[in-house]
């Protein structure tokens, strides 16, 4: 069968922009200290099942064939000519952290759909099938798991376990999916596509610095999560001598510049780590803690190195704990190895840029993304593009401009519509 020349087909600019800018506005709130405005979309939440809502319409106006399986995923399917083979995998998340802009998650799903809309205007046909997906809490921002709906998918977390997660007020992952009206009857567990592809913003600022357009992600570099229970005896701050105390929040401080020693240290490659959350109890100006919960977050491009650290700060937290004479609780919340991307899709991806005239280079995602999951599956690949203001990100000042989503979105379409006609 004769192939249309495809070679000069764009997306629409402003058609995708005006998308994100409105999913963007489901779940907003003004941002007082910044002055933006910035979104607030956790998973399974009434704003999650709004914006969720609104991108499935988004999806039959298409005249996909939407579904939703047993986490909550959608799938919105796209028929080829030979509809038995495996289909290309276009996805993201749609979830958002607290203090989130409009872009994170949602280009890489919004983008999609502009890549089917796009062949539709034109009259193209693919020979295999196109999926555009969104997964369920990937930003681990409720239920303390990231890429839950993915690792669902991919079988690396049972659906059991995923739906007995529950969030700080004890709430349940399946309770939530029926609240809002996304607990699917589909089969959780994904047949393995053809490829996958996910379009994301950088959410930092290499891609800005060197003045590139495009980034050819390698691959995502290893995560470990912790959450720390320390218990220790609450005292009045006045009267109980220093020497006496069982301070949660001290011991708390000591891991957290420990973390900082390890990463000076060098030892550990180019580690970062992160104490993102502190809360300690009863949390009163006069009152030593008497506990304290917190997190640890680890992130590094060598297994090697986080081995390495994982185990010596595990040996920290029994010092720290004997020294302070607190009772230290840890659970491992997500965890996960380097995952290397498919080296001829980021070939394809570098060769489209190349052609397009755009600057771009390979990069190391620093985040975790539904990708990585996926890459068990199928041949996998990521496009990033970068953040006009620092590469900020989770942050209202998250800004990618329109003339670089498109950049990102026409070499998506490009690596798509390629990978979908090929033999």
């Amino acid at each position: 069968m004769h192939e249309k020349d495809t070679s000069g087909l764009r997306i629409d600019r402003d058609r995708l922009y005006r998308m994100l800018q409105e999913l963007g506005r489901i779940g907003s709130y003004h941002d007082e200290r910044l002055g933006l405005e910035g979104v607030n979309r956790l998973a399974l939440t009434p704003a999650d099942g709004q914006g969720r809502r609104q991108v499935v319409a988004w999806m039959e106006a298409l005249g996909l064939a939407v579904t939703v399986d047993r986490i909550g995923n959608v799938y919105a399917r796209r028929e080829g000519r030979e509809r038995d083979l495996a289909p290309i995998m276009i996805g993201s998340h749609i979830d958002s952290v607290p203090t989130a802009g409009i872009f994170d998650g949602c280009l890489g799903v919004l983008a999609g759909l502009e890549v089917v809309h796009t062949l539709a205007d034109r009259g193209i046909d693919t020979r295999r099938p196109l999926v555009v997906a969104f997964f369920s809490e990937e930003e681990g921002g409720r239920f303390g798991t990231d890429m839950l709906g993915s690792a669902v998918a991919t079988g690396r977390i049972p659906l059991a376990d995923a739906h007995a997660l529950t969030d700080r007020d004890g709430k349940r992952v399946a309770d939530e999916l029926a609240a809002i009206g996304f607990l699917g009857q589909s089969d959780e567990l994904l047949m393995p596509p053809h490829a996958f592809l996910e379009l994301h913003i950088e959410q930092g600022p290499i891609l800005r610095a060197r003045d590139m357009e495009i980034g050819v992600v390698t691959g995502v570099q290893s995560i470990s999560w912790h959450e720390l229970t320390i218990t220790g005896q609450s005292a009045h701050a006045g009267t109980t001598p220093m020497e006496l105390r069982r301070d949660a929040g001290v011991a708390a401080a000591r891991i957290n510049l420990e973390l900082r020693r390890m990463i000076a240290s060098g030892e550990y490659g180019q580690m970062r780590a992160t104490m993102g959350v502190v809360q300690p109890g009863p949390g009163l100006v006069n009152i030593v803690p008497g506990r304290c919960t917190a997190t640890v977050d680890l992130r590094n491009p060598s297994d090697e190195h986080m081995r390495a650290a994982e185990r010596d700060l595990l040996a920290f937290y029994d010092r720290v704990s004997a020294e302070e004479r607190v009772e230290l609780q840890w659970r491992q919340t997500a965890r996960t190895d380097t995952v290397a991307f498919a080296a001829d899709i980021q070939e394809r991806i570098a060769t489209i840029s190349r052609r397009m005239g755009l600057r771009h280079e390979r990069i190391v995602s620093g985040a975790g993304h539904d990708a990585q999951e996926m890459a068990v599956l199928c041949p996998t690949g990521m496009i990033f593009i970068p953040g006009e203001r620092d590469g900020i990100s989770h942050n209202p000042r998250e800004l990618s401009t329109p003339e670089q989503c498109e950049k990102g979105a026409n070499v998506l379409l490009h690596a798509a519509l390629e990978l979908a006609q090929a033999t």
